[in-house]
């Protein structure tokens, strides 16, 4: 048996007040009272009311709804972003639709049309590894709705842009690690078509250039930014004999490629091998040892990135793009702290 869908109008009737009173109530309208929001949100949870979205976008030039697409969400830096994007919109009265494209262009391609025709009011983009084809994205800016790339982003002009100074911190690790006696140094530098790895690899070349260190063109290892490439590109070094003292990583999915790698090789980090990785999380302090890293602060890419996309959203006329960039800095634990070698 069918139960009937609530509506506003449901709600309108018990209370004796009109439609519009009621959907102004549910979205903390400052034009309703506190006494009356109160009243109608008690009553539309027990009826158990649920809002139609797809009517309210029909019935209004706004959804209140963002889309946002990332690439992974088992990978903590992409979780905890969600996260915090999540918790943002929803003090800005905005919806999540979340979208996964597993580092696929074509379903990141897909999930973005879902989102237009779900009439979002905005969108926030970390793109594929796999994305060379910016159409989607003309498309979404020719329709006029706002869109923030966060982390990774297209080669195109007039777009919004937030990120780390993924140069400069790749910069600072290098810097450090020289400091402490370090002079044999690689960098995992994943994928260097998309910003995050291009830039990271020419923060580590003038970060070796300033410290008067010489590269090895062995030991930049370009591939994708995953556990197995981190592992493949290990196992390639040390299958040559030809390991540096020091690997900077540039994802922390890399760096434990390399934990599993260094552990099969029945090599010790750092005494053996050291290494340290753009990327943090909470379960890093229990690795043994605690692996150090260039932290990008989530919760200031969040915050910038729902900023941007609420600024956008509210002046989509006389908006001109924005590119923010976040700080990094590095945060020491159990490796690269001192020089290891004998």
């Amino acid at each position: 048996m069918r139960t009937k869908q609530i509506t506003l109008n449901d709600i309108a009737l018990k209370l004796n007040v009109s439609t519009v009173t009621v959907s102004k109530a549910l979205r903390g309208h400052p034009d309703i009272s506190p006494e009356t929001t109160e009243l109608v949100k008690k009553l539309a949870e027990e009826m158990g009311y649920s809002p139609n979205f797809m009517a309210r976008n029909l019935s209004s030039r706004k959804s209140n709804m963002i889309g946002l697409v990332v690439p992974k969400i088992a990978h903590h830096f992409f979780s905890s972003l969600v996260e915090q994007i999540y918790d943002l919109a929803l003090e800005n009265n905005y919806e999540v639709i979340l979208a996964v494209s597993q580092e696929n262009s074509e379903k990141e391609m897909k999930y973005i049309h879902t989102l237009l025709s779900m009439r979002v009011d905005g969108i926030i983009v970390s793109i594929s590894q796999q994305t060379t084809n910016f159409e989607i994205f003309e498309t979404v800016r020719n329709r006029e709705i706002p869109l923030v790339f966060v982390d990774r982003f297209p080669e195109m002009s007039n777009v919004n842009t937030v990120t780390v100074d993924d140069r400069g911190g790749a910069y600072k690790a290098v810097q450090h690690a020289a400091s402490i006696g370090y002079k044999k140094i690689a960098l995992f530098a994943g994928n260097t078509k998309i910003n995050i790895g291009r830039d990271r690899l020419e923060g580590f070349k003038h970060g070796m250039a300033d410290n008067k260190l010489k590269i090895n063109p062995d030991w930049i290892l370009k591939g994708e930014f995953g556990e197995k490439s981190g592992y493949e590109s290990f196992m390639k070094l040390y299958k040559a004999r030809k390991l540096p003292d020091l690997i900077i990583a540039v994802t922390y999915p890399i760096a434990m490629g390399i934990y599993a790698a260094a552990k099969e090789a029945r090599l010790k980090i750092p005494k053996d091998i050291d290494i340290i990785c753009f990327g943090n999380s909470q379960e890093q302090k229990f690795l043994s040892p605690p692996l150090s890293c260039i932290n990008q602060p989530t919760d200031e890419l969040a915050n910038q990135s729902v900023k941007v996309l609420m600024e956008n959203i509210d002046n989509r006329e006389g908006f001109v793009p924005k590119h923010v960039v976040v700080d990094t800095n590095l945060i020491l634990r159990g490796t690269c702290t001192k020089y290891n070698r004998a």
